[in-house]
């Protein structure tokens, strides 16, 4: 039976969904939560379409057995290449994450926007839509991040910073000033990429906005929890060691905790 004491479902392609659970635990440290790292299939953003729904449809049905009473595609290219399937497939509320084009756009000053991300959300329907109904005379520049997701999957978070000059200067040398951080998994690397940009760039990422409108539709619907009463359940399909140890690297250590693996 779904409750306010339900818990907040979330997935992803891996560990990078723990950026938004941060941000959501940031504004909602009432609510209890179960977090789905599909390592074994990461990263998703070089799987074809087809393998995405059906990840996101295995990852969506499991959550809705373990009592969620929202789901949140943490997941740029879960979200931009299956949420609306999700959406006429299911009746519990979704919410999705896709690239922060629309913020950025309004900000930008020099009228270039960077955009890194993985193949799987740069090709999908979804983004190709998003950056038509963008001015005309904004220059996007669209960047895979390939290979980042791995390392970061892997714990080895330093090991980046040779890609990300890689990805990032050409950006740079093409006028940039903002980066729209297009993969949840990006936002641990941001202590790295402020050291190759200058500090007119900014980084954007969907993190709050994802938090702010998981708590606006559990308000509409009466499910927000005020008690303090927050269990939460990391699950992996692969590493719970790793799982364990990237949840200390980026200081996710929530009391009334359990990691656990589990083949799904």
């Amino acid at each position: 039976m779904i409750n306010n004491n339900s818990p907040i479902g979330f997935f992803d392609s891996g560990l990078g969904g723990l950026s938004i659970w941060k941000e959501m635990n940031a504004l909602l440290p009432n609510e209890s939560t179960i977090y789905l790292a599909d390592s074994k299939n990461a990263p998703y953003g070089e799987k074809s379409k087809q393998q995405i729904i059906d990840f996101s449809i295995k990852n969506t049905e499991l959550l809705m057995q373990m009592g969620c009473k929202i789901i949140v595609v943490a997941c740029n290219t879960a979200t931009t290449n299956a949420i609306a399937l999700l959406r006429e497939k299911y009746q519990i509320p979704l919410i999705g994450i896709e690239p922060a084009i629309k913020p950025a756009a309004l900000k930008t000053k020099t009228g270039v926007v960077g955009v890194l991300a993985t193949r799987g959300t740069l090709n999908s329907d979804l983004f190709a839509k998003n950056s038509k109904l963008l001015d005309d005379d904004l220059k996007l520049l669209e960047v895979e991040g390939k290979g980042l997701v791995k390392l970061i999957e892997s714990g080895q978070l330093n090991e980046t910073k040779e890609l990300l000059k890689k990805y990032i200067q050409p950006m740079l040398d093409s006028g940039i000033d903002s980066i729209v951080l297009g993969c949840t998994h990006y936002p641990f690397l941001i202590p790295i990429i402020q050291q190759i940009i200058p500090k007119n760039v900014t980084l954007i990422d969907s993190g709050k906005a994802v938090a702010n409108q998981t708590q606006k539709v559990l308000k509409q619907l009466h499910l927000l929890n005020d008690k303090k009463n927050a269990k939460h359940q990391f699950i992996t399909n692969s590493n719970e060691m790793m799982l364990s140890e990237f949840l200390e690297q980026v200081q996710i250590h929530p009391s009334n905790k359990e990691v656990c693996f589990r083949n799904f």
